[in-house]
């Protein structure tokens, strides 16, 4: 699997992923489990939704294969 995700969208990913589970866990709403997303596709590197559009913030040529 090749990383489609730069250094700058992981970390934003992280922030917003952590961001959504903590409001979620606060308020105890289902609202976190949708920070499972951005949060597993920072920890691997790759975002499947990136693909079609063929878009790759990692500073590499695109090459997607899943």
């Amino acid at each position: 699997m090749n990383k489609n995700i730069g250094k700058v969208d992981r970390t934003l990913r992280i922030i917003l992923g952590l961001a959504l589970i903590v409001y979620g866990v606060i308020e105890g709403t289902w609202i976190g489990a949708i920070g499972l997303i951005p949060l597993g596709t920072a920890i691997f590197s790759i975002c499947p939704l990136y693909c079609p559009f063929k878009i790759s913030t990692s500073g590499s040529d695109y090459n997607c294969k899943l």
